[in-house]
């Protein structure tokens, strides 16, 4: 049972006032929240300033008496799912039925005995707490299940095409290298084809289970001292291989290296560069560049990744974080993509105290980029 219902609002709807000061003093003594209306009409008006987790309705009132009003409010979708107590001198089976067919929860007989009132009220309001939280666990879980099978429908999507393409180039290579006992130019570039595609595949497939275990909650950083400068610099090495078959060129500025040090989980800052450089080299022109930028403020060390290629649009920008809405985006040389990379950055940013930000303008290109807690240095 609850034990704090301080939290609690009442409403009392009596059309006595020595019932409503009666029933006030009791539920305050309680620590729940009450207030107070004599009629239907004024419960209705405290109803619109006040919303209310319970209800305390006598039956005889003048005008609009409670059955009625019970009727009126449970087919008003604002007050539906309020639950309602009779406190009435009615005690006919024929009147507990029709309100219990109007939509009350209790009945309580007058005179009521004190601590029956209150054990029934606390009784309803665990019910409703209760079923609060059912309600709340079951839109999370309705998210996490919208959001894999989205994530199971990309993988399908996009693990389809490269595991074909390589597979495809990979038995050529073989049939070529039987035929021939010098490799020719044309297998020359079928490996090439099947290295890049290989490289892809494994980002993607390192994206999907760093994604899957962050969502499963089995994610921990192991921080560690790194230098961000020369950890990107490495990145970009690797990277300006898959850059070079669009024949795209990536600049590299950075600040004064001993000024970039972070205390981050090296595999998960590495990924990140990894996927904004991977996001940009996507979504360049042939020909085109990117500059990679590292600079230091007095609390963040910041790194951009800025391309000047096609931009992304405004209705799609406000989608791009949301694993229910984002979709396969293709890029300049029609690429396919999961859209993981980027998702996977913002949970590694937040996981190291960090954080991610981009801006794009469609027809002009992006800039996608994460800061993190300048390295606090030790005395």
């Amino acid at each position: 049972m609850l034990k704090d219902f301080s939290k609690y609002k009442i409403l009392v709807v009596d059309d006595i006032p020595a019932n409503i000061l009666l029933l006030k003093v009791m539920l305050e003594q309680s620590k729940l929240q009450v207030f107070t209306a004599e009629s239907s009409k004024e419960a209705y008006t405290q109803l619109n300033k006040e919303p209310v987790d319970l209800i305390l309705l006598d039956i005889l009132m003048p005008e609009v008496n409670g059955f009625e009003l019970a009727e009126q409010l449970k087919n008003n979708p604002d007050y539906q799912d309020i639950p309602i107590i009779f406190l009435t001198a009615l005690n006919a089976t024929s009147d507990i039925i029709k309100g219990f067919d109007l939509g009350a929860d209790d009945f309580i007989s007058k005179p009521f005995n004190k601590e029956e009132l209150l054990v029934r009220v606390r009784y309803q309001l665990t019910l409703l707490e209760a079923k609060r939280t059912i309600q709340q666990q079951t839109v999370e879980l309705k998210k996490t299940i919208s959001g894999r099978d989205k994530l199971y429908s990309v993988i399908a999507h996009d693990l389809r095409m490269p595991m074909s393409s390589l597979k495809m180039s990979l038995n050529i290579l073989t049939m070529k290298t039987g035929q021939f006992n010098a490799i020719d130019p044309d297998i020359v570039e079928i490996l090439q084809n099947a290295n890049e595609l290989s490289e892809k595949l494994f980002i993607l497939l390192d994206n999907l289970l760093k994604w899957t275990r962050s969502q499963l909650g089995g994610l921990v950083a192991f921080k560690q001292d790194i230098n961000l400068s020369e950890l990107t610099e490495g990145v970009i090495e690797v990277a300006s291989m898959i850059a070079a078959n669009k024949h795209i060129k990536l600049n590299f500025i950075s600040a004064n290296s001993e000024e970039t040090d972070v205390f981050v989980d090296i595999d998960m800052i590495k990924t990140s560069i990894r996927n904004l450089l991977s996001n940009a080299i996507k979504f360049s022109y042939s020909g085109s560049e990117i500059d990679v930028v590292i600079e230091k403020t007095q609390n963040e060390v910041i790194l951009r990744v800025i391309d000047y290629g096609c931009g992304i649009s405004e209705e799609a920008l406000s989608k791009l974080m949301n694993v229910e809405t984002h979709s396969t985006t293709y890029g300049t040389d029609n690429e396919s993509g999961s859209g993981l990379g980027l998702l996977l950055v913002n949970e590694f940013m937040k996981l190291n105290h960090g954080r991610m930000f981009f801006t794009s303008k469609d027809g002009e290109g992006s800039t996608f980029g994460f800061a993190l807690p300048v390295k606090v240095a030790s005395c």
